[in-house]
């Protein structure tokens, strides 16, 4: 059996590491499926499936750099006042 206590920074890395693979693989996909019905819809041959591809990796690639930098930031990122607001 799993025992998530003993393993608990190996299970922990490998939800960020799924949670980043599907985040690309989600993007990727959606916008394929929405590029291919735009080329059915406008008669066209893979136009917008290569533009909503290329998007979609983009953007998938946008949203796991982002996931990153929320991940290795340091969680205590106090404001001037000490709880987290800029003072104003």
């Amino acid at each position: 059996m799993f025992d998530y206590k003993k393993n608990r920074d190996w299970a922990e890395n490998l939800t960020i590491v799924m949670q980043l693979g599907l985040t690309m693989a989600g993007c990727i996909v959606f916008c394929f499926f929405v590029g291919h019905y735009l080329d059915k819809w406008l008669e066209l041959k893979g136009v917008f499936t290569t533009v909503f591809l290329l998007l979609g990796i983009a953007g998938g690639a946008n949203v796991c750099y982002r996931q990153i930098l929320e991940i290795t930031e340091p969680k205590d990122k106090a404001g001037p006042d000490g709880n987290g607001h800029n003072g104003s």
